[in-house]
């Protein structure tokens, strides 16, 4: 049984997906990039903002869920350029605890949606 979750406070999907699905006590959350879902603008310009916008994002797609960063399993992140790779993990660090940091992996990628520079998903579990 699955279980669809989406909440205003997260851009809407921009395709044929939701935001998440817990199944059982898994929440899979898709990949936010850095639009801002009061305005639907990108926040663009500054990696760190972008990122901090991306993570912002996941927050409000895990409170839905009932849920918090201690719950993230697993972390995906895509971006345009390895270079920036520092500043990004700068700002994904204040999120988690050192102790408790989910899995990850952190892919540079040709183009992602909306030709953003960031994009993160994350598997939780409650």
């Amino acid at each position: 049984m699955k279980k669809i979750i989406n909440t205003p406070n997260a851009p809407a999907p921009i395709g044929p997906y939701n935001q998440a699905v817990l199944s059982g006590n898994t929440l899979y959350i898709s990949g936010q990039i850095p639009i801002n879902p009061a305005t639907g603008e990108l926040v663009a310009g500054d990696i760190q903002k972008e990122t901090k916008q991306s993570m912002e994002n996941l927050k409000a797609i895990l409170t839905e869920a009932g849920m918090t960063f201690e719950h993230v399993i697993k972390a995906s992140i895509f971006i345009k350029d390895m270079h920036q790779f520092a500043q990004i993990n700068e700002v994904y660090g204040t999120y988690f605890n050192a102790e408790t940091a989910p899995a990850r992996e952190t892919v540079e990628v040709a183009n992602l949606p909306k030709f953003v520079n960031v994009e993160i998903s994350m598997i939780a579990v409650k």
